[in-house]
């Protein structure tokens, strides 16, 4: 089998950042953002609500999937948080079987110099972003000193490429970020640029959100998309990080 049997994809909890920013690209005036101003974005943690969602989205991973042959997380604070509420659901001979690594390749999309602005700076800073954004679209463009959504497919697909050699056959959990979700999806399911382009409305991952592919022949196959388990809470936005 050229594939892994299995890949379970599961968003982040709700973090500090998704609370303070809601579903907004931009802060949203200095008071929003000085709760979190000068965090880099690999260090931003879970919230409390965010803590049980992760523990009870576990409960029903252990329930439905069992046991996983690896574990991966994208090394942010966040990630790294996420996974070990979803394992806390696992008795210690369970969580023993389960080696968890980092990966570089499923972090985050960088979202540049403006990561820490509000929208009036950002529009002062880069008043050509606008006419920019629509002229090339949302995943084609670059926020300024960031990453295109293509870029992340780039080494996205090179950590498919991975478990494609190294965990053919085995039963994968990774723990990643809204937007990489969404360049996961670009390149198991073979979207097109438009259908990329923005997510449709209802379709943004959740906090904890559950996808599913399943080996079928010689490829991977969406079996289910964004399943919530957890019921505190209420962040769902899958624009920030």
């Amino acid at each position: 089998m050229p594939n892994p049997a299995l890949l379970v994809i599961v968003r982040h909890a709700e973090s500090a950042r998704n609370q303070v920013k809601k579903d907004s690209v931009y802060f949203a005036d200095d008071a929003a953002r000085r709760v979190l101003r000068g965090q880099p974005d690999h260090k931003i943690e879970l919230t409390d609500d965010g803590h049980q969602q992760a523990e009870q989205t576990g409960h029903a991973v252990r329930e439905r999937f069992g046991v996983f042959d690896h574990v991966y997380t994208s090394g942010y604070t966040r990630t790294i948080q996420t996974t070990e509420g979803i394992l806390a659901a696992y008795p210690k001979e369970e969580r023993d079987r389960m080696p968890v690594d980092m990966n570089i390749f499923i972090r985050e999309r960088d979202s540049g110099y403006a990561y820490d602005m509000t929208e009036d700076e950002a529009t002062a800073a880069f008043p050509w972003l606008a006419e920019y954004w629509q002229t090339f679209g949302g995943f084609m463009a670059r926020p300024p000193g960031g990453e295109s959504l293509a870029d992340v497919v780039s080494r996205i697909q090179q950590f498919l490429d991975m478990l494609d050699r190294d965990r053919a056959g085995k039963r994968i959990l990774v723990v990643t970020h809204g937007q990489a979700i969404r360049c996961f999806r670009f390149a198991l399911e073979q979207w097109d640029y438009q259908q990329a382009e923005k997510w449709p409305p209802g379709q943004a991952p959740a906090n904890c959100g559950v996808t599913v592919y399943e080996a079928v022949r010689d490829r991977l196959e969406l079996a289910e998309y964004n399943t919530v388990h957890w019921t505190v809470g209420s962040s769902e936005d899958g624009v920030s990080s």
